[in-house]
């Protein structure tokens, strides 16, 4: 959706919504019209607006980000709700600062409850069809779970510390396990019950996570686009795997390999990493292509942001 299109559908559709955010918190109220606009919003996790190249990095390619900007609107006074990931997203989720939402640190097993209203919710309410695919990291049982919470369908991970790790064991398509073929090593010690549960590297990768979120984004809008949407693209990259080191005794930005950067005189880690920013755009280029192959671009509100900034790991 070109900039024109998008400041004039805000002013028809949206006030309601921008009201409410200052409000404090969502309201249960029709704030969105069924035949309104679809609103995809893609998340990274730990990427500093300093990583792409519309705020001025010249090393690491984005280029459909930048495209985005450019066509768009580009904010350059913008604040995530946390510097972490759980109540970054939890603030997100409800319109709630982190002196309100539920979830106010990383703590493990921190869920939403029944009582806690999400903007999936809202826009469910309105006619939406919704969805969340990849890391969720608000709950991973009862009243916390994404279908519990506004989201008719979820694929991706449940558990943030799961998150971590590029290669899994298995993800969630709504409350099912969906194995995959990676062989995954776990910590020997931790003082974090989620990490000796959940954490660790891949000894064998053959399942990239966010390879098969994207097709399922691509799916989801394939199936969906002759109805009004709204999608959450929570991508992990490019968070580290912090349980890598400790397990494998290598570096935690895991991709399926260095790419363009490959024969760049840096770091490996810093490489894999610069692979991780470009293979996440490489994403939104494809999710753009998809839009414009199922003729509903110029419908579609799309926003890209990050859950925090970068995090000084490499």
């Amino acid at each position: 959706m070109k900039r024109r299109e998008f400041l004039k559908l805000i002013g028809a559709e949206t006030a309601s919504l921008m009201f409410l955010k200052g409000c404090g918190n969502f309201s249960r109220t029709q704030a969105f019209k069924r035949d309104g606009p679809n609103l995809i919003f893609i998340l990274a996790d730990d990427l500093g607006y300093g990583d792409l190249g519309c705020y001025g990095q010249k090393i690491i390619k984005t280029s459909n980000i930048d495209r985005m900007a450019a066509e768009g609107m580009k904010f350059t006074q913008h604040y995530a709700g946390s510097t972490v990931c759980a109540p970054s997203r939890c603030s997100l989720m409800t319109g709630l600062n982190t002196g309100h939402c539920r979830i106010r640190d990383n703590t493990p097993g921190a869920s939403l409850l029944k009582q806690d209203y999400t903007v999936a919710e809202m826009f469910k309410e309105a006619g939406y069809k919704t969805a969340v695919i990849g890391k969720w990291g608000l709950g991973g049982k009862a009243d916390g779970l994404p279908n519990q919470k506004g989201f008719d369908y979820f694929f991706g991970y449940l558990n943030q510390v799961h998150a971590h790790n590029y290669y899994p064991e298995f993800l969630w398509r709504n409350k099912k396990k969906v194995f995959l073929r990676n062989i995954v090593q776990r910590p020997v010690r931790s003082k974090n019950p989620e990490v000796l549960e959940y954490g660790g590297a891949a000894t064998e990768r053959l399942d990239y996570s966010n390879d098969l979120f994207t097709q399922e984004i691509i799916n989801y809008i394939e199936n969906n686009y002759n109805s009004s949407f709204f999608l959450y693209a929570a991508y992990t990259l490019p968070h580290a795997n912090g349980e890598a080191p400790g397990v494998l005794g290598r570096h935690g930005m895991e991709v399926p390999n260095e790419g363009i950067y490959a024969k760049r005189k840096w770091p490996d880690a810093q490489k894999c990493h610069a692979a991780m920013i470009s293979k996440l755009d490489n994403y939104v280029g494809k999710i753009f292509d998809v839009l414009k192959k199922t003729n509903i671009d110029d419908n579609t509100l799309v926003i890209f942001t990050s859950d925090s900034g970068f995090f000084d790991t490499i």
